[in-house]
């Protein structure tokens, strides 16, 4: 009997969670991660808030309801077997007006939909029992959010890839992958052909989904249009003035849920992001352009359409962006104790966010099968929460109607189905 060869793309938190899977699942099979950078998680994976996200947002039915419930069980579960931190420090969802009240009930419905534990809704005084410094008219409590660092988590998937035999191949970009009659071929970001071919092919591009995908004879859409995120990190002796997580009420109007405090892994405390269009897919620092991510969603008929219709949104983000101080007081608005706060810039990440033609925001988890090649076209938030448990569905299931199917018909090389969340 012949050796399935299995490969993944991607050194990030998915690409790396669905390679472990397949050694688990298959453990007689050879899998390969290939990695652009010179080591894995160098980009959404170490540059995230670090939240374990309960699954307070996500419509009931949807992939992100289903992958997430049970991510937050796999990375809890992970995390203890590995000895790495793992902070249940809670969170808080505030609102500050009776409008916002009634969108929180909504938010509390989802969270009962999604079994998400022990969440209750919260009213005046009794927010101060849970953040003696906060204040509010009532507030959704998840005490069971959690925060990790997805950076360690990673690191620790790729020793345990390397000890199950499997190979990470660094510094290796892959441009094109070919479904062709004898297996899947590798197609170098130098043009050269990778020696070995391969049965299945799993990509995790990230930041670069849409471009592998589209080169590998997917379908353009959605474009990842990127957005960066920044955060700014509280001087020590404002640290404490916080104990976990506090949000406000995402607005209907804004595609983004603004900005919020956010404990990390480290102990410190930080405050954001903000959303704005970034001038690269990997322009971290924000003191760089690339000419060709520029150009990308400039000639992206859906970006156009996105910006007209969010004009009120890119206002309201810009203020944060060109003054520390108005990023500053859109935290105080919760904590009052922390008007005099100092900060100090962080990393800042950036979201690859899938955008129609139409101009909206893809939501939820979108998973794309091309023959025998699977894309993982959208994981934003929380894809992170939500990695091991996207594994599993991929070689479980995705994968699995992917090897009934090529039995039927080795050489049906069209596209066969999107998977997406309600």
């Amino acid at each position: 009997m012949s050796i399935v060869k299995y490969t993944v793309i991607g050194g990030g938190i998915n690409g790396l969670a669905v390679a472990r899977q397949l050694l688990i699942d298959h453990p007689d099979a050879e899998v390969t991660l290939f990695e652009k950078e010179s080591s894995v998680a160098q980009h959404q994976t170490s540059h995230n808030s670090g939240v374990v996200h309960a699954g307070l947002y996500y419509a009931k039915g949807s992939l992100k309801a289903k992958l997430c419930r049970r991510g937050v069980h796999l990375v809890k579960e992970y995390c203890e077997a590995n000895d790495l931190p793992y902070d249940q420090c809670g969170k808080l969802v505030v609102a500050l007006t009776e409008v916002e009240v009634e969108r929180l009930k909504r938010l509390y419905q989802i969270a009962l939909d999604n079994e998400v534990p022990d969440v209750c809704m919260l009213y005046g005084d009794e927010i101060k029992k849970v953040e003696p410094n906060c204040i509010g008219i009532a507030a959704l409590h998840s005490p069971t959010t959690a925060i990790v660092s997805y950076e360690a988590i990673a690191k620790q998937i790729a020793k345990d890839i390397l000890e199950k035999g499997g190979k990470i191949q660094l510094s290796a970009e892959v441009k094109e992958l070919k479904n062709n009659a004898d297996g899947i071929q590798i197609i170098m970001k130098d043009g050269s052909v990778y020696p070995e071919t391969f049965n299945y092919a799993v990509s995790c591009a990230g930041l670069q989904s849409d471009r592998l995908a589209k080169n590998s004879g997917d379908e353009a859409n959605p474009k990842i249009v990127p957005f960066f995120g920044q955060y700014f990190v509280l001087d020590d002796q404002f640290t404490n003035d916080v104990k976990g997580l506090i949000y406000p009420v995402p607005d209907p109007k804004y595609p983004f849920l603004g900005v919020h405090f956010t404990k990390r892994i480290d102990g410190k405390m930080t405050i954001g992001p903000n959303a704005f269009l970034s001038l690269g897919r990997e322009n971290y620092t924000g003191k760089n352009f690339n000419f060709k991510d520029i150009t990308d969603y400039l000639v992206y008929p859906g970006f156009w359409r996105f910006s007209f219709r969010n004009i009120p949104a890119a206002i309201r983000e810009s203020k944060t962006v060109l003054s520390q101080q108005t990023f500053i007081d859109e935290c105080v608005k919760y904590v009052p104790s922390l008007s005099k706060m100092t900060v100090k810039p962080a990393t800042r990440g950036i979201r690859a966010q899938a955008m129609n033609q139409d101009g909206s925001l893809v939501d939820d988890f979108v998973i794309r099968k091309d023959g025998n090649i699977t894309h993982i076209r959208n994981a934003p938030s929380p894809g992170a929460t939500s990695s091991m448990a996207i594994a599993e569905y991929i070689v479980r299931e995705v994968m699995q109607t992917v090897e009934a199917k090529a039995t039927v018909d080795a050489n049906d090389s069209g596209i066969e189905m999107v998977v997406q969340g309600s």
